[in-house]
């Protein structure tokens, strides 16, 4: 069969099976309307693979977006708008979003739904809790493959810190740590959700100088919003207890 032909000329050519498959769907009034088509299917084929692995790639816990996402509560400085964080507009000018705030008020699940947004616009996303990226981080140096990972690290577009300063960090954690933040600043976007404020960073990084470095590197080009509202997942037990 010439489908079965048209398969295995795909296949020695590397392109999608999608150009096999769809070859006798298409309506053209002309051979090259009907290539330009075939063309634009295989393009827009391989468009969306790649987001599909970006998405699977940045390694979110679970998929959150902006739908019935709620902004009540969230104070938001001048200079940013509830609908450039939901396009992530700031990605491309590589400034950074601190989301400050109680537990449970909605700071992961607005990083999370940033990131599979610039994942759908092609952008490379990582997500990491914080305490695993500091793990990933040490094993990396024992194993001799710091430079690899850090090299890696330094080919996306924006790095989510979630719960950052929920577990204490030993001092080689919290020096990879500010070496990862350093690696960033200016070259890709970085979002942190917290709910320390910054007095307490020194905490995390038990060197009050090296902690004014990295603030001082976060800040300069960022935004703080900062979540002054209740657990939505303790407002949402009690809710379910009362009724």
């Amino acid at each position: 069969m010439m489908k079965d032909d048209i398969a295995a000329c795909c296949r020695a050519l590397k392109l999608g099976h999608g150009i096999a498959d769809n070859c006798e769907t298409i309506k053209a009034d002309s051979n090259q309307e009907y290539l330009l088509k075939l063309l634009q299917m295989e393009i827009k084929h391989r468009d969306e693979c790649r987001k599909e692995r970006l998405l699977k790639n940045a390694n979110f816990y679970s998929i959150k977006t902006f739908n019935d996402y709620s902004f009540d509560g969230i104070q938001i400085p001048q200079g940013l708008t509830p609908e450039e964080i939901k396009k992530g507009t700031f990605i491309e000018d590589k400034k950074n979003l601190i989301l400050y705030g109680n537990v449970g008020a909605g700071k992961s699940h607005m990083a999370i739904a940033i990131g599979v947004e610039a994942c759908r616009r092609g952008l490379n996303v990582k997500f990491f809790r914080t305490a695993a990226l500091v793990n990933r981080l040490g094993e990396a140096r024992k194993g001799g493959e710091l430079s690899k990972f850090l090299k890696k690290l330094s080919e996306i577009d924006l790095l989510i810190c979630d719960e950052w300063g929920y577990v204490p960090l030993e001092r080689e954690g919290a020096q990879l740590l500010f070496q990862v933040i350093s690696d960033c600043y200016e070259q890709r976007s970085v979002i942190i959700t917290t709910n320390l404020e910054f007095s307490r960073w020194v905490g995390i990084f038990y060197d009050e100088q090296m902690t004014a470095a990295i603030i001082d590197r976060l800040v300069h080009h960022s935004y703080l919003l900062v979540f002054d509202r209740p657990s939505y997942r303790l407002q949402n037990s009690l809710l379910k207890q009362s009724s």
